[in-house]
């Protein structure tokens, strides 16, 4: 046998030990890559350069190497190593592979946050913004406004645009209210409020599955009907279990033709008086009796069936509730002060439990 040749069977068994080892450089390349960059720095005897506030542009052409692409950042002040970004790029296979574009950055980057945004090719810096639920419009606006995506003006303006087709069946002349999908969004800063506003109900309109629209359906209920009872149910529900209950007690009462008598409903009514809202803010928590005499289309304890619109905007949860009640006979509810609910079929019932809790 010639000397330094290897026999071919141990050629076949030496192949899947060099797949594992080159699989596991990968892996360990791709999660260990923080780690590695956290310390490349020290062990190079450098620190990271000092971050200012100006930012740059770099222009990565479609195909560029990791090599060019980390001088050329090292150059702009972006980086503190070019060297390492070439290295790093090289280790997670990325090569040729990073998104061509015009980038805007800030001096000083990290260079894995470097690579993170070549990667996925966001040549902006992007704003985040998360719309909890159950705000209404003047939340949302306040919310951007202060993140510097939109004006609070801008935005409530735009909200009054045409935003087909989740959105088509609102009243002519009524805003998207209830058609802001909150959820957590990546914006540009001074973005149109236009944009922002398409943007969040197209986001309504991706969540929005055939199973929850035939649910909507099975209900009796128009698109715009079920948003406008979610949205009541996003303000009464305090704990998730209970939107299918609060769901099926109100649908239960709009079939018996009963008033709704949702508190929240006042409460946005209400808040159509700016007097109001600055001494109570968009949402009053203690009512009184002469409250829930305001004349509005909104107050439910005066208008029998649902108000003209949605209230606020509602998760996807309480869109479920709507679509999917939970399968009671409930009529009535009142607040045990935990943030749960007493239900109950009958007003006897429901005296009893206010009796108990309301004391």
């Amino acid at each position: 046998m010639p000397r330094g040749h290897v026999p071919s069977h141990m050629v076949r068994l030496m192949r899947p030990v060099l797949l594992l080892v080159l699989v596991s450089a990968a892996i360990i390349a791709t999660y260990r890559l923080p780690a590695i960059i956290a310390r490349a720095d020290e062990v190079r005897g450098r620190g990271p350069i000092p971050v200012q506030e100006a930012t740059v542009q770099v222009h990565v052409p479609p195909g560029a190497s990791g090599g060019a692409i980390g001088r050329q950042m090292e150059r702009a002040g972006v980086i503190a190593d070019g060297s390492l970004f070439a290295t790093l790029t090289a280790l997670m296979g990325l090569q040729g592979r990073l998104a061509a574009g015009t980038y805007e950055f800030g001096r000083g980057v990290p260079v894995a946050d470097a690579i993170r945004r070549l990667r996925a090719g966001v040549t902006v810096p992007a704003v985040t913004v998360t719309i909890p639920e159950g705000r209404r419009l003047e939340e949302v606006a306040a919310i951007l406004e202060r993140r510097g995506v939109v004006g609070a003006a801008d935005f409530l303006a735009a909200a009054h645009g045409d935003y087909p087709p989740a959105a088509s069946g609102r009243p002519l002349g009524s805003t998207v209210e209830g058609y802001l999908f909150p959820d957590t969004y990546f914006f540009t800063k001074h973005t149109s409020g236009p944009e922002v506003v398409q943007r969040l109900v197209a986001t309504f309109e991706e969540r929005l599955s055939p199973e929850l629209r035939a649910g909507i359906q099975a209900q009796g209920l128009t698109l715009h009907e079920a948003v406008t009872l979610a949205s009541i149910v996003e303000r009464e529900a305090q704990v998730p279990e209970e939107r299918p209950l609060i769901a099926a007690a109100f649908l239960n009462r709009l079939r018996a033709g009963m008033p709704l008598q949702a508190d929240p409903t006042v409460q946005y009514a209400l808040a159509s008086d700016a007097a109001s809202v600055q001494r109570y803010g968009w949402w009053k928590r203690e009512l009184t009796l002469e409250d829930l005499q305001v004349d509005s289309p909104y107050n439910t304890y005066v208008r029998r069936g649902l108000p003209p619109g949605p209230i606020c905007n509602p998760g996807l949860a309480a869109l479920r509730a709507v679509a999917f009640p939970a399968p009671v006979k409930y009529l009535y509810f009142v607040a045990k002060g935990d943030g749960t609910h007493a239900f109950a079929e009958t007003l006897e019932e429901h005296n009893r439990n206010v009796a108990r809790y309301q004391r």
